[in-house]
């Protein structure tokens, strides 16, 4: 199966093709509404704003999976993103991202990043998870913010740690666009 087969659900739980994507740089984001990590909505839109026009799109995916940091309903969490930081890049259906439920496309894009690139703050973080009972084994989302990069032909290029900012990752999307 390729990234361009898989078919997710909008906001509004509407089908939309992973294929009306195809030729674009994508940035694949598990959020959430109530994490520390909720401030990279702004850099992402950052990104979003600087970007778009050349080919880049952010797909979020609102998930509750992490301390149930994203409480609200599809309205509730599109309303948030909006009201507080201005968010234009599209979101979609709240999913799983781990386990028994986890959305097919999460067991692929796992499958072909399994490891975080991180940076100097994530094995810190990771640790701190572990001491709050929430460390993750293996391939796993490790906590809310995961990014996947995609190059233009549907390939995941790298998998970047939560606690990679937004204004980080503006070499490596430079470098495919």
């Amino acid at each position: 199966m390729k990234l361009y087969d898989f078919v997710v659900k909008d906001m509004q739980l509407q089908d939309v093709s992973l294929k009306d994507y195809e030729g674009k740089v994508l940035l694949i984001v598990n959020t959430a509404t109530r994490c520390g990590f909720t401030p990279q909505y702004e850099g992402l839109q950052t990104l979003y704003e600087k970007y778009r026009d050349k080919g880049f799109e952010i797909l979020a995916f609102p998930s509750n999976q992490f301390l149930k940091q994203a409480p609200e309903d599809n309205e509730g969490i599109k309303n948030f993103c909006e009201a507080t930081f201005g968010i234009t890049y599209p979101q979609f259906d709240k999913i799983d991202v781990n386990k028994d439920n986890e959305h097919p496309l999460y067991t692929f894009l796992k499958e072909a990043k399994p490891e975080d690139k991180g940076n100097d703050a994530t094995k810190g973080f990771l640790g701190k998870l572990k001491l709050i009972g929430q460390g993750r084994k293996g391939s796993d989302i490790k906590w809310n913010f995961t990014k996947f990069l995609i190059n233009r032909e549907g390939q995941v290029v790298e998998r970047f740690s939560p606690t990679v900012t937004p204004e980080e990752l503006e070499e490596p999307i430079e470098a495919l666009l």
